[in-house]
């Protein structure tokens, strides 16, 4: 078998796995819900995903956190005991109910651009000096930039630690993304 056929096989095989183990989307009012929720799932070990939300369930939150459907309940519980309830849990069924990659990535040569959301964050890929942080609309992405434009990677602050909106939250995925690929 060629590499390119059992490269699609394993591929299939996957997609077939993923489709068994079956995902789910929990759905919340808005994007603090998210990260609360977020943080509380990884800090109690599970795998999570935050997805930008398919459209037929948008509801005002621009992210949606995708988990293990098998996992569902005990996830929801432990939630629930720490007052953060989502508005709904949506079983990833059809294919019009798949969230959305919210990254993208862009090689411009010399510079590597990940956009995460509305968000964008441009690195000079031989010094890791963050040159461009751009996109969203709200009132902290000025201050991110200030405080972390013109210095690399290791000695900018995570956006996480200084910015307080989606946008701040995108910026910080942006960033992460962009520590795994420098």
């Amino acid at each position: 078998m060629s590499f390119l056929g059992l490269f699609k096989k394993k591929a299939v095989t996957k997609a077939a796995s993923d489709q068994k183990q079956g995902r789910a989307i929990l759905v919340f009012e808005n994007t603090s819900e998210v990260i609360r929720a977020e943080n509380l799932l990884k800090k109690a070990g599970w795998e999570t995903r935050v997805m930008g939300p398919p459209p037929e369930i948008r509801s005002g939150c621009d992210l949606v956190i995708e988990i293990p459907l098998i996992e569902e309940l005990l996830m929801l519980r432990t939630l629930r005991e720490a007052g953060i309830t989502p508005l709904q849990t949506v079983p990833v069924s059809s294919p019009l109910l798949q969230p959305v990659d919210i990254f993208q990535i862009k090689d411009f040569g010399d510079y590597l651009m990940v956009r995460a959301a509305n968000m964008k964050l441009t690195v000079d890929k031989k010094t890791q000096v963050i040159v461009n942080i751009s996109g969203g609309g709200c009132p902290d992405v000025p201050y991110l930039a200030w405080q972390m434009v013109g210095k690399t990677l290791s000695q900018a602050p995570a956006p996480r630690d200084i910015g307080h909106t989606l946008c701040g939250y995108a910026l910080q995925l942006a960033y992460e993304e962009m520590m795994r690929r420098c």
